[in-house]
């Protein structure tokens, strides 16, 4: 796997400038971004082209996610929300 492109995506996950979304999407990318198959990165790097807001409203359920979006990395965040909720606790956002 390319180490380059995995720290790049591990910064952008971490450091996206909206609180919640760098606790839930840093953390998965923290966790498990070594794990994921070539095509499984290609969907999180598309993932995170998108904005915040509607990033985060996705994985949480607020709004739809749009069709083009509906992958099975997305699924992956919004499993890892659960975990990090349970550990890292309510009151920091997650």
């Amino acid at each position: 796997m390319d180490d380059i492109r995995l720290k790049k995506l591990l910064y952008r996950a971490s450091h996206r400038g909206f609180r919640e979304a760098d606790i839930i999407v840093g953390g998965f990318a923290e966790a498990h971004l070594h794990q994921l198959s070539p095509a499984q990165l290609d969907e999180f790097e598309l993932l995170i082209d998108q904005e915040d807001q509607y990033l985060y409203a996705w994985i949480i359920g607020r709004e739809p996610t749009p069709e083009q979006f509906e992958c099975e990395v997305i699924d992956l965040i919004r499993s890892f929300r659960f975990f990090a909720h349970t550990t890292i606790g309510a009151d920091r956002g997650a």
